[in-house]
C-alpha cells in the first residue's frame, strides 16, 4: 500500500465533531461526536496505527444529546468537552460539559472492536459549563498548553472564563465579557492566542472578527467585514503571534495580521461553496488545511507568509545580528504560495479539519454523512520541508 494512500473509516452516523487528542502525543487520535436525533450519541476515539496503515476505534456513549463541538483537554487525554443539543421546555438549548472517559476505555477494547460497540462504555459527567441564563453554547476552547484549569465558552453573545476545581468536577466563572451593539450579536467561532501568555482570544460573530484581552475582558481590534458572509473559523499561526487565519460562507480563506486590520495580508479562493474550518500546521506555519461544503479537503502551502519565508526561519521583525545573511535574503524572493493538494475522498460537506498532534504530517476530515478521513502530506513535500 502506497504511503500516501489515504485511510478511510465510516462511522454509520452523521458527524460534524471532530478533535486531535492533544494530550497524547504518543498515539495518533482523533476524537469524533455523532449528530443522531433517533440513536443515543457517541464518541468514537480513532486510533491511526500508521505502520499498518489501519484504524482502531472505541466508542463511547453520549446520551447526553446530538454533538455540535468536542475539544479534549491539553492536559488530561481523558478528559474532554462537548457542545451537545438538549431540549427544554420545547426550546433546543445547546449546553456544554466537561467528560471523563471511564478508565477501562484504553486497556485493549480495541481487541474486539464489534464488543465495544455493542456494549459501550458512558462518559462520566465531571461538571456543565453552562448558565442557562447566557443562551446557547457554540463552543469549548481550552487554555492553550494549559495544565486543563481553564476553559472558555462562547455563549450567543457571551465570553466566559472558567476556572475548573477539583480534578474538574467544579467550574466556575471567573470573567466575562458581552458582545453590545447592533446586528448579529451571537459568536460562530473562537481560538484562544497560543501568544502574548495565553491571555488573548479571538471571536467570530457574523462577518466580524474581534480581538479580546482576556485580563481585562476588552476588545483589543475588531475587523468589521472580515468576510462578506458568516465567519465559520478562526486559527492563530503557531509560530508568528499577529498572523491569524480566517474563513466563511463567502467560500474564501482569509490571512490576517492584527496590527493592520484594514486589509487581509493575503486571501485564498479555492473552494466552491461555504469554508467550514482552518488549521495551521503545529510545526511548520505554512502547511494550511482547510475543509468545505464543496466536500473537498485543501492543503495550501502558505510559505511567503510564514515564520520561514525564504526557507528559513527569519525574525518577526526580520532583524538579524548577522547583516550577511539578512543581504542574501534580500536578493531573494520569498518561496511561492501554492494549492499542494486537493483531496476529492468526501461525498458531502466537510466540516471539520484537524493535524494530528503526535504527527505532523497527518491530518483527518470529517464529512456530515460521518466519513473520516486520514490523509498525509505528500512524501516529496515533506522532504522539500524538512531539507
Amino acid at each position: 500500500m502506497e504511503d500516501d494512500a489515504p485511510v478511510i473509516y465510516g462511522l454509520e452516523f452523521q458527524a460534524r465533531a471532530l478533535t486531535a487528542q492533544t494530550a497524547e502525543t504518543d498515539a495518533i487520535r482523533f476524537l469524533v461526536g455523532t449528530q443522531s436525533l433517533k440513536f443515543d450519541n457517541q464518541i468514537h476515539i480513532i486510533d491511526f496505527d500508521d505502520e499498518n496503515n489501519v484504524i482502531n476505534k472505541s466508542v463511547l456513549l453520549h446520551d447526553a444529546g446530538e454533538i455540535w463541538h468536542i475539544s479534549g483537554s491539553p492536559a488530561d487525554k481523558a478528559v474532554l468537552t462537548t457542545c451537545y443539543s438538549k431540549t427544554s421546555e420545547s426550546r433546543v438549548l445547546t449546553c456544554a460539559a466537561v467528560w471523563r472517559m471511564p478508565p477501562e476505555w484504553e486497556s485493549g477494547n480495541h481487541e474486539s472492536p464489534d464488543d465495544s460497540s455493542n456494549n459501550p462504555q458512558t462518559l462520566e459527567l465531571l461538571c456543565h459549563l453552562d448558565n442557562t441564563a447566557h443562551g446557547s453554547v457554540a463552543c469549548v476552547l481550552w487554555e492553550p498548553m494549559g495544565d486543563g484549569k481553564r476553559v472558555i465558552s462562547l455563549a450567543e453573545n457571551h465570553v466566559l472564563l472558567w476556572d475548573l476545581q477539583e480534578s474538574s468536577t467544579k467550574a466556575t466563572i471567573s470573567s466575562s465579557a458581552t458582545l453590545e451593539g447592533k446586528g448579529q450579536l451571537k459568536f460562530t467561532a473562537g481560538k484562544w492566542s497560543p501568544h502574548h501568555n495565553n491571555t488573548q482570544l479571538a471571536t467570530a460573530n457574523d462577518t466580524a472578527i474581534r480581538g479580546w484581552d482576556l485580563r481585562s475582558m476588552s476588545q483589543i481590534y475588531c475587523i468589521e467585514n472580515a468576510h462578506g458572509q458568516l465567519v465559520r473559523d478562526l486559527d492563530f499561526n503557531p509560530n508568528k503571534q499577529y498572523y491569524l487565519a480566517s474563513c466563511g460562507d463567502d467560500c474564501k480563506v482569509k490571512f490576517w495580521d492584527v496590527r493592520h486590520i484594514n486589509e487581509p495580508v493575503k486571501c485564498l479562493e479555492e473552494h466552491s461553496h461555504w469554508v467550514w474550518s482552518v488549521r495551521y500546521n503545529h510545526s511548520h506555519d505554512q502547511l494550511l488545511l482547510t475543509g468545505s461544503s464543496d466536500s473537498r479537503v485543501i492543503l495550501s502551502n502558505m510559505v511567503s507568509i510564514s515564520s520561514e519565508p525564504f526557507g528559513h526561519l527569519v525574525d518577526d521583525d526580520e532583524l538579524s545580528d548577522n547583516e550577511e545573511s539578512q543581504q542574501e535574503d534580500k536578493g531573494k524572493e520569498p518561496l511561492q504560495d501554492s494549492i499542494i493538494a486537493t483531496y476529492e475522498e468526501h461525498e458531502d460537506s466537510v466540516y471539520a479539519v484537524e493535524w494530528s498532534a503526535a504527527d505532523p504530517w497527518l491530518f483527518a476530515s470529517l464529512s456530515y454523512d460521518g466519513r473520516l478521513v486520514i490523509n498525509r502530506v505528500p512524501r516529496a513535500l515533506k522532504y522539500r520541508i524538512l531539507l
